[in-house]
């Protein structure tokens, strides 16, 4: 487990429910720890470093994070939920689950060519933490399952009852596997290369396997 710089609370967000308190010094915090974090990495950035970038107290950076680790946890969920968001609109969007597929590569593929585009914010955080006990790797998993368990519950809508059926679960994997490969090759490849190879193989998944 990461060492904590400071002891857990009960609730360390100071709300009895455990939700965090929202205030403008904990956005500020959050927002520019998020920046760092992804385009730096985690481990190379310091408390100090947060605090003379937001700026801030280091009394109001613990009374909103009683730990690194648990900023480093903000930011993680931050990711997940706007990545939610992303494939919770393109499902929304699409005419079919074939389209809502196709909708979700397009949008990581699209990601590649963003000038502000670092890499996987979870593939890089795991390589920070490889702990499988660790509070942090515990979200990077969380988030994995969510968004794997999302495609085969598209893949399975799509596959039907093809006589050429394969398993959805498979194919879901797959996304992922390929997924992780654009998003780590993408800047050593390059950017169109690699994106128009990942739509390929979306592409593939869905007309190839039923």
């Amino acid at each position: 487990m990461a060492t904590r710089t400071r002891p857990a609370h009960d609730s360390p967000n100071g709300s009895p429910s455990g939700e965090p308190v929202r205030s403008e010094a904990r956005d500020r915090l959050l927002s520019t720890a998020s920046g760092l974090f992804y385009r730096e990495g985690i481990r190379a950035v310091g408390v100090e470093r947060i605090l003379a970038e937001a700026p801030t107290t280091r009394a109001t950076f613990y009374r909103h994070f009683p730990s690194k680790e648990d900023l480093v946890i903000a930011y993680l969920r931050g990711v997940d939920t706007d990545t939610r968001a992303g494939v919770q609109a393109a499902v929304e969007a699409a005419a079919s689950p074939a389209d809502a597929l196709r909708a979700i590569g397009t949008a990581v593929a699209d990601s590649l060519a963003s000038p502000e585009f670092r890499g996987c914010a979870f593939l890089k955080a795991a390589a920070e933490y490889p702990d499988p006990d660790d509070r942090v790797r515990q979200v990077i998993l969380e988030h994995r399952a969510w968004y794997t368990t999302t495609l085969t519950e598209l893949f399975a809508q799509v596959f039907g009852n093809s006589p050429r059926r394969g398993k959805p679960e498979h194919a879901a994997r797959h996304f992922v596997m390929m997924r992780d490969g654009a998003m780590s090759g993408a800047h050593l490849d390059g950017v169109d290369s690699v994106g128009d190879a990942f739509r390929r193989g979306v592409e593939g998944l869905l007309t190839v396997l039923h």
